[in-house]
């Protein structure tokens, strides 16, 4: 079978929490993990975090897009390198320009060999064209081959990896149950192709709606991957506040792949710019078999409880992407407790009323 389908930062500074940099307001999303049960109820609600004291080494240079670009190009020294209609300028990286059929990327030279990793995008969508009359979009890719063009967003189609796709044009003229652009994340071992005319529906492990285009101000997103979890948040006010796009468990994503972005416009167009991306080293702890594995022989996969293409009534896939371990047992259980109660309260209050009616016969 195919795949067993079951944050950014501006010059100053950006939300998050869990890494702080000196001197700057540098920050990184905080853990999804082992969250207390009031937490948990609160799914899809804004995040706002406190600075902490933090190491700059979790900054990966090697991996990282800044200002002013240095070591992007064709040399055998540049740790980036892109193709196509993109243009490297002192102020941004335009993957494509506000022209009809182009497309461009860029991709990193070096590839990831990191466990837990959180990579910030900070970019712009922005063009001429009025509501429902520009596109296509950008990706943000992690994938085993780089520099492909292709059908996706200026990259190849059956590609092996993670793609996290900013997608501001419906095709799905009838997919009304949500509104574009729309961020949705796909994993893929090559098997699966991407479908176009629904949006990536049937491939979608989760997503959101996020209006991201001609904003006053750049607009951020943050893919963080740590112990098989995967999580999206973005940052599309310039408020510094993070609200959850994606959470999905199960994730499996092998290192040694490459980070990269592309986009591509078509009868529609807009300008798609990277301002930077920047990785960072989550210090995470594994056990001891999991650090025994081969972690560059992974096939990347996702353990659902359904089909991706079920996924439409619930977007994001928070409840059923996982087992019903941990967390999720503990939630049932204390439904299934208080519904217990609830039916003890109200059997009590009933026996209660028939004895006092009992009573007035005698």
């Amino acid at each position: 079978m195919g795949v067993a389908v079951s944050y950014p930062d501006q010059e100053d500074g950006y939300p998050g929490s869990m890494v702080s940099f000196p001197g700057s307001k540098m920050r990184v999303v905080g853990t999804f993990i082992s969250r207390p049960l009031p937490f948990l109820l609160l799914h899809f609600t804004l995040l706002k975090c406190d600075i902490t004291d933090g190491n700059v080494e979790h900054l990966k240079r090697e991996h990282s897009l800044m200002k002013p670009y240095q070591g992007v190009g064709s040399s055998p020294s540049s740790q980036w390198d892109f193709w196509g209609s993109t243009l490297v300028t002192s102020s941004y990286v335009r993957l494509t320009p506000d022209e009809r059929s182009k497309q461009g990327s860029i991709w990193n030279t070096v590839p990831v060999h990191l466990k837990d990793w959180e990579m910030h995008v900070q970019y712009k969508i922005h063009g001429s064209g009025k509501k429902n009359l520009h596109g296509d979009g950008i990706a943000i890719w992690y994938t085993k081959e780089r520099l492909h063009p292709g059908p996706v967003f200026g990259n190849q189609d059956h590609f092996v990896g993670l793609a996290l796709f900013v997608d501001t044009f419906r095709n799905d003229l009838h997919g009304m149950d949500r509104s574009f652009p729309y961020i949705s994340a796909m994993v893929n071992n090559g098997s699966l192709p991407y479908d176009h005319g629904n949006d990536g529906r049937t491939s979608e492990l989760g997503g959101c709606s996020s209006e991201i285009r001609n904003k006053d101000h750049d607009t951020y997103l943050a893919i963080r991957y740590s112990k098989r979890r995967l999580s999206v948040m973005i940052d599309i006010d310039d408020k510094n506040e993070w609200k959850e796009c994606i959470d999905i468990g199960g994730v499996r994503l092998p290192t040694g792949y490459y980070f990269g972005a592309s986009a591509a416009t078509g009868d529609l167009s807009d300008n798609h710019d990277v301002i930077s991306m920047k990785m960072y080293q989550l210090m995470v702890e594994h056990a001891p078999d999991e650090d025994s594995l081969d972690w560059t022989k992974i096939e990347p996969s996702v353990s659902l409880l359904k089909s991706p293409k079920d996924n439409i009534d619930d977007p994001t896939g928070n409840f059923r992407s996982t087992p019903l371990t941990g967390w999720k047992v503990f939630l049932l259980l204390l439904c299934a407790l208080l519904g217990i109660v609830v039916c003890g309260v109200v059997g009590a209050v009933v026996f209660q009323k028939r004895q006092e009616r009992n009573r007035r016969f005698y």
